[in-house]
């Protein structure tokens, strides 16, 4: 089995923006255990800006790309990931997956590694990959997984994450718990931004989950909530019923 660990840098932080860098280590069987292959990293050239707030991120700026250098299109993430794998892996891998289609990798399934960490070690200070390189323990060699918030490195020390988690959880558990709706305790955006799900009114909630462009763990947290109310009004509706 081989477990492609992908990390991307961006030219901004929503998705109209560009890839600026890919980075992939594949993590394969070793016996009894895994181990990860060497990283592979590739940059693209953006066709717009890169914006201030990302090169503080990983300081990647116009001068680092030459005019010859490749655009990042699908085409281009098949040809990079040309060898099959057969899951993808990402920290907090729905950013990754809103850049990288489906068709691109071969429609196979994701694991995502924040949700695994927070799944095995609740417990952790953070889930990010870097407190956790620290926390576990690693002993990585700084030419692999230094500096970090660069695609190479950042996806060698998740690659290393999942060899951890892999000690505890199986490759089918993580696949589950990655296709879980994310817990959202209260809602994210809007005009009722911050409050609990258990406050806007009904018709705001059947809103959210009318639009088709809406966010899937978003729909899912107000449709529980409005399955939870219909719960409550039935049970309602019978205590009368019995008190009458």
């Amino acid at each position: 089995m081989r477990l492609r660990v992908v990390d991307l840098e961006t030219s901004g932080g929503d998705r109209s923006s560009e890839i600026l860098e890919v980075g992939f280590v594949d993590v394969v069987r070793d016996g009894e255990g895994w181990r990860p292959l060497p990283p592979v990293t590739k940059l693209f050239r953006p066709r717009g800006d890169i914006s201030f707030h990302a090169m503080a991120v990983h300081h990647l700026t116009p001068a680092h790309f030459c005019a010859d250098d490749p655009h990042c299109d699908e085409y281009a993430l098949r040809e990079m990931f040309a060898q099959p794998a057969d899951v993808m892996v990402a920290h907090s891998a729905r950013f990754e997956r809103g850049f990288i289609a489906d068709t691109a990798v071969g429609g196979v399934p994701w694991i995502c590694t924040v949700r695994s960490a927070k799944a095995v070690w609740p417990q952790a200070p953070g889930h990010s990959n870097q407190v956790l390189r620290y926390w576990r323990g690693f002993a990585l060699d700084p030419a692999l997984a230094d500096p970090a918030h660069r695609a190479g490195p950042d996806a060698w020390v998740t690659a290393h994450i999942l060899m951890d988690l892999l000690k505890e959880a199986s490759v089918e558990q993580m696949i589950a718990w990655t296709r879980e709706p994310r817990r959202l305790d209260r809602i994210p955006f809007g005009k009722h931004r911050g409050r609990p799900w258990a406050e806007p009114p009904d018709d705001y909630l059947r809103w959210m989950t009318g639009q088709g462009d809406m966010d899937a763990d978003v729909v899912a947290a107000a449709r529980q909530e409005l399955t939870r109310r219909q719960g409550l009004g039935t049970l309602a509706l019978a205590d009368a019923h019995d008190a009458g």
